[in-house]
This record gives C-alpha cells, sequence and structure tokens, in this order.
C-alpha cells in the first residue's frame, strides 16, 4: 500500500481520472441544457414557420376563390348582338343572364372551374328564384337551403363577399358533404350610383373541406393534435377534430402540456390555432437527452478503467526500450520492439522502431534515386520519340499520296497531322485564338470530305477581335463535332457557323448550326446537367468544356445551350477579355 501512494504512476492515473471527471460531467450537463434549448426553441419555431406558412395559403385560396366571385363583374360586350342591355336588372330578371351569359351556363363554369367547387347557386333578389349547379348534378331542396340567413348576415356589407364555417351541403339530395360557403352580391353598377347599392342577385359558391387536407398533410400532425380556424368572432370555420366543440378547443388550449401557435388569416379577420402535444413534438429530444445521459456513465466507467491499465502498463516497457537501444548501438539494425500500448511510452517505443528504420532506409535510397532517375530520363527520351516518330510516318504517307497525285488524301493526312501536333502538345491548357480556329478548320476539312462537301464551316470574326488573345485550348471542337452528329446528320446538308465578338470585357464565341434541333424538355435536362452531377447525362463533351472554362476562369463563364426543333441549335461560351 505504501508503494502504490508513493508511486508517481499511481499519483498520475488518479489526477488523469479526477481531470478527466470533472470536465465531463459540468461540459455534458451543459451540453444537454443547451442542446435542449436549442431543440425547443428550432422545433417551436419551425412549426410556427409550418403555421404561418399554412395561413398564407389558406388567405390565398380564400381570396382565390373570392376572385372567381367577382367574376360576375368582368363584363365583355364586344362581339355581342347590339340589343344586349347592359344594365345587370335587366339581364338577371328578364333575360336571366349574367355578363351575357345565362345563369345555370354561368354557374356550371364557376363549378368546374376548381376541383374543390362543388356547388354553385344564384338566388334573384327580385322573386327569390334559384339557380343551382351541382358537380354531380343532384337535386337541391330550396327549403333546407339557409339563405336567406347569409343573406340576412352580408346585408350590413352588402359589397364584400361573405364566408360561412363548415357546415353539411344535404340541401343536395343524397350528399353528406362537408363545405364552407363563400357568398357574394351581384350589384346593378350601371346608372347614377345610389346610397344603397341595388342588389340584383347574391351568389353563393360551396367549397368542399377536403381543400383544407392537403395543408393537413404538410404539418404531419399527431393523434392529439389539432388545427381549428376561428374568425374574429371566436366562430370554428373548420377543425380536424370533426367532433370538438369550441368549449372543448378552449379548454384544451390552456393545457400546459399543450403548444399553442396562432397565426393571422386577413381575409376572413381570423385566426389559425394548431395546438400540438408537447410530449409527442419533443419526443426524439427526450430519447436523445437519455442516450446523452447514457453516455456520460459509459465514459465515466471507461476513463476509470483506462486508469487503472495506464499505472499497470506504463513501467515495464520502459525497461525493454533502454535494453534495445544497447543493442543498437552495437550496429545491429535490425532489432525491433513490439509496440504494446498507445500512451507515451507506445509512441516513444514506435519512434524508437521508426528511427532504426529510416536509418535503414537512408542508406538504400541513394542507391535507388540514381536508378529511379534513369529510369525518368529514359522516359521523357521515349515519350518525346513517339510523337516524333508518328509525325514522320504521316509525312511520309502524305508524300507518298502526292507523289501518287492522291491530293484530297494527302490534304487530309496533312489536317490529321496538324491536329495530332495540336492535341499531343502537353504542358499548355491555354492558346491563342488564331491557333484554335486553325485547329477547328483543320477537323473540319475531314468532316467535309468524309460526308462529301454536305456541310460548310463559316466563320464571323469581329474586327475588335484580336486573335492573339488566349482561350481554353480544345473548346471549339467538341460543340462542332456535337453540332455535326446531333445537329446536321440527319441532314443532306447544313452549315455549322461559328461568330467571335467581343461584348464589354467578354470575349463571347457562339456556334450555331441549321439542324434538327433540341426538344424543350431534353435542352432543360442539357443545361441543369452543365450544373449538376448526373452519371446519366450523356452531355458529356459540354460538361467538360464548361467545367473546364468555369475552373480556369471562374464561375462567371462557361457556356449555354439554347436550340428550337427543326430550326437549329446555338451554343454560347464565354471568356474574359485580357487586360
Amino acid at each position: 500500500m505504501r508503494f502504490l501512494t508513493k508511486s508517481i504512476f499511481v499519483k498520475f492515473s488518479a489526477s488523469f481520472i479526477l481531470v478527466g471527471l470533472i470536465p465531463l460531467f459540468a461540459l455534458s450537463y451543459f451540453s444537454v441544457q443547451i442542446f435542449s434549448s436549442y431543440v425547443e426553441r428550432y422545433t417551436t419555431s419551425n412549426q410556427q414557420q409550418m403555421i404561418m406558412y399554412m395561413s398564407y395559403n389558406l388567405n390565398s385560396a380564400f381570396q382565390q376563390y373570392n376572385d372567381i366571385s367577382k367574376l360576375m363583374y368582368n363584363v365583355r360586350y364586344e362581339g355581342l348582338a347590339e340589343n344586349i342591355n347592359q344594365n345587370q336588372t335587366f339581364n338577371v330578371n328578364e333575360l336571366e343572364q349574367i355578363n351575357s351569359i345565362p345563369i345555370d351556363s354561368f354557374l356550371k363554369t364557376l363549378v368546374f372551374s376548381d376541383n374543390y367547387i362543388s356547388a354553385a347557386y344564384f338566388m334573384r333578389s327580385s322573386d327569390g328564384k334559384i339557380y343551382s349547379q351541382e358537380r354531380e348534378n343532384r337535386g337541391i331542396t330550396e327549403d333546407a337551403l339557409p339563405v336567406h340567413e347569409w343573406i340576412e348576415t352580408i346585408r350590413s356589407q352588402p359589397s364584400k363577399a361573405a364566408l360561412f364555417p363548415t357546415h353539411k351541403d344535404d340541401y343536395f339530395t343524397g350528399s353528406k358533404r362537408e363545405v364552407f360557403t363563400l357568398a357574394r352580391n351581384l350589384i346593378d353598377t350601371s346608372g347614377r350610383l345610389t346610397r344603397e347599392p341595388k342588389v340584383v342577385g347574391t351568389l353563393f359558391l360551396d367549397v368542399d373541406t377536403t381543400m383544407f387536407q392537403q395543408f393537413l398533410n404538410e404539418l404531419s400532425l399527431g393523434t392529439q393534435d389539432e388545427l381549428v380556424l376561428l374568425n374574429n368572432q371566436n366562430e370554428m370555420y373548420f377543425s380536424n377534430q370533426k367532433d370538438r366543440t369550441l368549449d372543448e378547443f378552449i379548454s384544451k388550449s390552456k393545457d400546459t402540456e399543450m403548444l399553442v401557435l396562432r397565426e393571422d388569416i386577413p381575409f376572413i379577420h381570423g385566426q389559425l390555432v394548431a395546438i400540438i402535444h408537447r410530449a409527442g413534438l419533443f419526443e426524439q429530444l427526450f430519447s436523445a437527452r437519455a442516450t446523452v445521459y447514457l453516455a456520460i456513465l459509459i465514459c465515466t466507467i471507461v476513463l476509470i478503467v483506462m486508469g487503472a491499465w495506464f499505472s499497470r502498463r506504463l513501467a515495464a516497457p520502459i525497461r525493454k526500450l533502454i535494453q534495445q537501444m544497447a543493442v543498437v548501438e552495437s550496429g545491429k539494425l535490425n532489432a525491433r520492439l513490439p509496440v504494446t500500448s498507445n500512451d507515451e511510452i507506445g509512441r516513444l517505443t514506435h519512434g524508437f522502431n521508426r528511427m532504426v528504420e529510416r536509418l535503414q532506409v537512408h542508406i538504400d535510397e541513394a542507391y535507388v534515386a540514381q536508378i529511379k532517375q534513369k529510369q525518368t530520363e529514359l522516359n521523357a527520351l521515349k515519350s518525346q520519340i513517339r510523337p516524333h516518330y508518328l509525325y514522320n510516318t504521316l509525312e511520309v504517307i502524305r508524300m507518298n499520296a502526292v507523289d501518287k497525285d492522291a491530293e484530297e488524301v494527302a490534304d487530309m493526312i496533312h489536317s490529321l497531322s496538324n491536329q495530332l501536333k495540336y492535341v499531343i502538345d502537353y504542358g499548355e491548357d491555354r492558346v491563342s485564338l488564331w491557333r484554335e480556329v486553325e485547329h477547328l478548320h483543320d477537323y473540319f476539312y475531314i468532316i467535309s470530305i468524309r460526308y462529301e462537301n454536305r456541310y460548310v464551316l463559316q466563320c464571323d470574326i469581329a474586327p475588335d477581335v484580336q486573335m492573339e488573345w488566349p482561350i481554353l485550348k480544345l473548346c471549339l471542337q467538341p460543340i462542332v463535332e456535337n453540332a455535326i452528329q446531333h445537329g446536321l446528320r440527319e441532314r443532306k446538308k447544313g452549315t455549322v457557323g461559328v461568330t467571335i465578338d467581343k461584348q464589354e470585357q467578354n470575349l463571347v464565341i457562339v456556334i450555331y448550326d441549321n439542324g434538327i434541333g433540341i426538344s424543350e424538355e431534353k435542352l432543360k435536362s442539357i443545361n441543369e446537367g452543365l450544373y449538376t452531377a448526373n452519371p446519366h447525362n450523356r452531355s458529356v463533351g459540354l460538361k467538360n468544356v464548361h467545367e473546364r472554362i468555369r475552373s480556369m476562369y471562374g464561375e462567371n463563364y462557361g457556356l449555354s445551350v439554347s436550340s428550337q426543333e427543326n430550326i437549329g441549335t446555338s451554343v454560347l461560351l464565354s471568356f474574359p477579355v485580357p487586360e
């Protein structure tokens, strides 16, 4: 026991454990608190954003149906018979028309203008006659239709639309749909304005409450969560809990276990209220917190075990290291020590082994380096000989063709030789503009011979363009090759045009053809593929040139593709003009 209290290794291990445990507990506690607070704020804020987004969409939907109801005022008289009266009172009462359209036809148009409008009906003010159209052509029971109550509601503000809470449309035969109703008066605006608006009739639109389902799906509410739409008089317009009363809803909103979120809906001067169960919302947080506490416990146990193991394993390797150093001093460089730990002693042992290995390596490196240098020089000579041999062979073939009066073959070989020299010339990424254009002419000469002069290359270079300006090497030929293979190949004749111009501080090159063009869908895919990594993208040449330009000159440069079917395709390349 006295030996353990005097041992430096025991003291070091105890200090190691204490110094490790205290920061671990403190850091873990504060981390859990900060993490929990952050997750709660983030989750609540995210839910608030979703409610705000839903309230905005609901308000937009209500406004959309309001705009549909205003179609009664979109009067168009162009091309109508001269005897059509512009007076809405006359049209409705005498002609049974709205906007010069029969009332039933007008209502049917409204019903099928939106997927959620289930029915539309119009009550004429002069005699109370009701015109109706229902999506499934069901009959209407006029006595069950509460239009008179609704008209009394909107009497105080006859020029504004009114929205009535969710109800069943059982006034249609065999229907039990949940709908809400939008009402708007048709006011005769012809003649003099009067203090009391002249109401000709009232339009009613029934909207199926399944419209709300598309917004509910975005929230992913739990079984205990509730979403309610209230007006400024605390009347429930809609609730995802269909059997819930207003009193039950108010009682539930006061529960401390529930999170209440509100957002205004200007159209109905009301609010969208969400009541979300906290336990369900923060379930993952509670699980993560328990996991952190378990990890702290495991780390504490591991720390204590590691401290005890460290104390027992620290002293023995030191003696072995001293003995092995004496062996190395005698000149035996193959001596090695086994590394049995990852602590300082283990790293010291590993360092000793590496030092011995390095001594052996340094002895061999001088000889190996000389061999590698000779091999590199030999490979460099070979890389020079191979292209030179290829050029000489092509020149011999060309001279043989000239000797036999095969001028066309000789010219093709000459163009091919020029292209090979241009392509195999390693070490340069940029070339002058005239060299790139000259390479393009050599390539197109072979193409024109191959396709019996069916295709023509036209180059138009602006006067203010200097041919010595540097551009990316091999950037034009792949575009011209695409124009021939995919644009002109199916036509008997065609033209590939190249225009080079200076626009402000940019060198703009446009390569176009009068080929078959590209469909809108495929063109969109090509342009998107220039900026995304798609393994199925077939426009490898375009993407390669585009990425090389952006990599060398920056993201403000590159290429873009535009096309029209049966007209042609153009590719625009932009480069910076050197100062």
